[in-house]
């Protein structure tokens, strides 16, 4: 019996860990050739790929920073050169930082928009060429609920993944045609490994309650992640997706 991804091919951007690896490692368990990208940690890249070919399934290593211009398109032709396209796009690069709005400089600004919001773009321009040419695709990017709630110390990550949210949108209506569907994911309080970079939890998120009294999974992102790409999905698109405990309610 195929399984559901069987003959897809999806490219995932921070892929190396936490919910970017568990987005690739789901995706492959049903059928998907994976391209697993990060931008600098090869060996936690590496890792994903051999986890992935060790039960079965197919992956490549595609390293690169999304928000150079010139990556997206290296990656796209990489993904042809291997697997023939991609037909998956999931946007999950992003950087994590803690800076109050006035101590924040410019560069700290566009480093963290350029990876989320032009990383998207970019990616979208390389990749969505080849989902046309293979008679559509699903295009998923990582939000989250901060961009919602409001955060302190995070208006830049607030504002990227705002970003995000509108890109989806207007694309879900332009790509429609091309039976491409496009939606955000905003996950809430998930329990994973922070970087250094990423500062200690804000404060807010500390002190606002989980109706469902824990944080989630990345395996529950994933599942989610998992239902917009596959046949269940194909008729949702230009949605924004919360999967918070009910930490924030639309």
């Amino acid at each position: 019996m195929s399984l559901p991804l069987q003959g897809k091919v999806a490219l995932v951007t921070g892929a190396g860990k936490n919910i970017g690896r568990m987005i690739a490692l789901t995706l492959a368990r049903d059928g998907a050739s994976i391209v697993v990208n990060g931008r600098s940690d090869k060996a936690s890249v590496d890792a994903v790929v051999a986890e992935i070919e060790a039960g079965g399934g197919r992956a490549m290593a595609a390293m690169g920073d999304v928000s150079d211009p010139a990556v997206p398109p290296r990656l796209a032709a990489e993904a042809a050169a291997k697997f023939g396209g991609v037909d998956i796009l999931v946007s999950n690069a992003g950087l994590r930082r803690q800076t109050s709005f006035l101590d924040m400089s410019f560069d700290e600004w566009r480093e963290i928009m350029s990876v989320a919001l032009d990383g998207a773009f970019l990616l979208g321009k390389a990749i969505v060429p080849q989902m046309v040419a293979r008679g559509g695709g699903a295009f998923v990017a990582l939000s989250g609920i901060s961009t919602h709630v409001g955060t302190p110390n995070r208006c830049h990550v607030s504002a990227s993944k705002s970003g995000l949210e509108g890109l989806m949108r207007a694309l879900a209506v332009e790509l429609a045609p091309h039976r491409i569907t496009c939606n955000a994911l905003a996950p809430g309080a998930i329990d994973t490994t922070r970087g250094a970079s990423a500062g200690a939890a804000p404060p807010n998120r500390v002190n606002r309650p989980i109706p469902l009294k824990r944080f989630g999974t990345v395996e529950e992102i994933a599942a989610m992640v998992r239902l917009l790409v596959g046949p269940e999905g194909t008729f949702i698109t230009g949605q924004t997706i919360h999967v918070n405990g009910g930490e924030f309610l639309t």
